[in-house]
């Protein structure tokens, strides 16, 4: 803590003044070394509580369930001032400035950290959810949206710093790569969700489905953080990738899943955890050249891939070369064991690889 004495108080005036307005929050927050980001995102926590006049001139409180955290803050910021709701002049100036109110609009928007929607109906996220309940229902959807999220996030290069989540598997020049091959069906289910969000952005979209595809289906909660560029197109990261990123099912060399993995700066330990994920779905014959579940129930994640990998073959079900490439690695197999073994550690490892993957870049 160095040598100064800590027990001197600070000078007054280092907090907020609600009667103040947008440049005002900016001295406050830098000097505290935060950002304009910051300053919004923080200002989400009068969600919660409420004024009272004896102490700071204002009575009331901000959203109709003040005992909630949620993203209401930002919600009735943008609908208006309501009879019975607070509205301080310091959360106006976040509608005012033309850097605040895009972030106010973004939560209002999207609000899935480590929280849940409170709205499952009407929210970018109850509606995916919703989406892949009725796929799961008819044996399909689900798999896309997961798949989709790794054919996106698997593209970048740790070294070049291209590729990545960055929602370019929408074009129709990344769609058409080999490895693609039938993505455009997610990309088409989506789409008329994806209308009705355009705060959102692609890049944070496919990412949230992939996200969802594994809950709704019975797998680990993962965290999801938006933020990935809205117009896309206007970035250097926009450039389509190059064809041949992403793994090859053909091959079954260790050394061909190394390649692939360590050019995005995952491990050893992430390949196994997220070929894991073909727990769910099937290959297509017409898309891969293979045929069939990798699991007896391939609409339910668990950790029964690992155990039918080292089961062995059996008929019905499919063993790509690049799956047997984790039985025959020194390395790889004994991970393989451990998640046949545990489910429970298959999930929080999932969950945690699943999530740097989709924040690469």
């Amino acid at each position: 803590m160095g040598e100064k004495d800590k027990s001197e108080p600070p000078p007054e005036g280092r907090l907020p003044d609600a009667k103040k307005g947008a440049d005002h929050l900016r001295d406050v927050f830098s000097h505290m070394g935060l950002s304009d980001k910051d300053i919004v995102a923080l200002s989400g926590g009068h969600t919660l509580g409420r004024c009272h006049k004896e102490r700071s001139g204002f009575e009331g409180p901000w959203t109709t369930n003040p005992l909630i955290f949620d993203n209401s803050y930002f919600k009735e910021l943008l609908s208006g001032k309501k009879e019975g709701l607070l509205q301080l002049p310091s959360d106006k100036a976040l509608l005012e400035d033309p850097d605040f109110r895009p972030l106010v609009e973004k939560y209002a928007a999207v609000y899935r950290t480590i929280y849940k929607y409170t709205d499952q109906e009407n929210c970018c996220h109850g509606k995916v959810l919703s989406m892949c309940e009725r796929g799961v229902q008819q044996g399909c959807c689900q798999m896309q949206e997961e798949a989709k999220g790794f054919h996106s996030a698997g593209t970048y290069d740790v070294r070049t710093k291209t590729g990545g989540p960055f929602g370019t598997i929408r074009d129709p020049a990344e769609l058409a790569h080999g490895a693609n091959n039938g993505i455009e069906i997610g990309v088409g289910l989506l789409e008329p969700i994806k209308e009705q969000f355009p705060i959102l952005s692609y890049a944070d979209f496919y990412q949230l489905a992939g996200v969802v595809s594994v809950e709704v289906t019975g797998g680990p909660e993962i965290l999801f953080h938006p933020g990935r560029p809205l117009d896309l197109f206007d970035l250097d990261k926009s450039d389509v990738p190059p064809e041949g990123r992403l793994p090859d099912g053909r091959i079954g060399e260790p050394s061909h899943l190394r390649d692939v993995f360590h050019r995005m700066g995952l491990s050893d330990k992430d390949i196994v955890i997220l070929s894991g994920a073909h727990t769910l779905g099937r290959a297509h014959r017409e898309r891969s050249g293979f045929e069939g579940p990798w699991t007896n129930d391939p609409l339910i994640f668990d950790n029964n891939y690992f155990k039918e990998l080292l089961s062995g073959e059996k008929e019905g079900l499919v063993q790509l070369p690049s799956d047997i490439a984790l039985l025959i690695d020194p390395v790889f197999h004994p991970l393989v064991e451990k998640y046949a073994a545990d489910e429970d550690v298959f999930f929080a490892d999932y969950a945690d690889a699943h999530l740097r993957m989709s924040e690469l870049g």
